[in-house]
């Protein structure tokens, strides 16, 4: 099956689907996602294929949603979703839960290896992999998207306090508060995760799918699916209050959501470069 907007690769017994992006940060269009759909089904109907590894190329793993590439605006374009909230709905379950929940129980191993910004789209495709990797330069935002995996992701009290004010998480806190199960020098990210899958493939498939779904079951049975479905309906009040007159941040120039303009914003007031390595005066403000 030929993909444009991500690579598939096979090098038995491990699948990489990655994301293939890297001019956008891997922004996820929804051809993007589709194609990883398709890729992940190829992996789990392959019997030779015993671990699934998902990686953005080039410095980053994802900035999030494409708010509107030239790809996205001529896919649109050509495959409209109905206007107003039906299309809103339709679009936003279809795209980023449905796809995550049914990526989320794969019946076997699957392990994001993520590097620099993991915004958002990021954070939803990571956290929708049984185990994340990281690099030492990987950055983490979360906010109310749509497939709002952050409470269960992170304890409640953390998750609230991250997500009250804006900001960044690197690689390190990631693990301290168990996002992150490894970090990794940039360098040695992809293949320490590789030699990891390695090791997990040498075991029984069956035996391996009975433990994931038992994990699974776990969560579902203290209401994860239940919260992942009502939480979209808070994310579409939230993204659609974004409109009102008196939200309160201002609307960024260009296609950048407010909230990442906010996390960008307080992550230069403390730091003397922003995430992108452009120098600021001043530091901490």
């Amino acid at each position: 099956m030929a993909f444009g907007h991500i690579r598939y690769e096979v090098n038995a017994p491990i699948a990489s689907v990655i994301l293939n992006r890297p001019k956008q940060r891997n922004a996820q269009s929804r051809q993007l996602l589709e194609e990883m759909d398709q890729a992940l089904t190829l992996a789990t109907d392959d019997d030779d294929v015993k671990v699934i590894v998902v990686y953005g190329e080039g410095d980053h793993f994802s900035a999030g949603h494409d708010l509107g590439s030239d790809d996205e605006r001529n896919d649109q374009e050509r495959r409209p979703y109905p206007e107003g909230v039906r299309g809103r709905f339709i679009r936003s379950r279809d795209l980023y839960v449905d796809y995550s929940l049914r990526w989320r129980d794969i019946p076997k191993p699957t392990i994001a290896a993520v590097q620099g910004y993991c915004i958002f789209g990021g954070w939803i495709v990571a956290s929708s992999m049984d185990m994340i990797f990281a690099a030492s330069d990987a950055m983490f935002l979360g906010t109310n998207f749509q497939y709002f995996s952050v409470p269960w992701d992170l304890h409640p009290r953390k998750a609230k306090e991250l997500l009250f004010e804006s900001r960044f998480i690197d690689a390190r806190e990631a693990e301290r508060l168990e996002l992150v199960n490894r970090v990794y020098g940039p360098s040695d990210l992809l293949r320490e995760t590789m030699v990891y899958a390695s090791r997990i493939a040498e075991n029984d498939s069956f035996q391996l799918r009975m433990i994931k779904m038992a994990i699974n079951q776990q969560q579902d049975v203290q209401g994860y699916k239940t919260h992942i479905d009502s939480a979209h309906a808070y994310h579409l009040l939230s993204t659609m209050g974004e409109s009102d007159p008196g939200f309160a941040l201002k609307q960024p120039e260009g296609r950048r959501r407010p909230m990442v303009e906010k996390a960008l914003a307080n992550y230069r007031r403390f730091h003397s470069t922003d995430l992108t390595g452009k120098n600021y005066k001043g530091g901490s403000a």
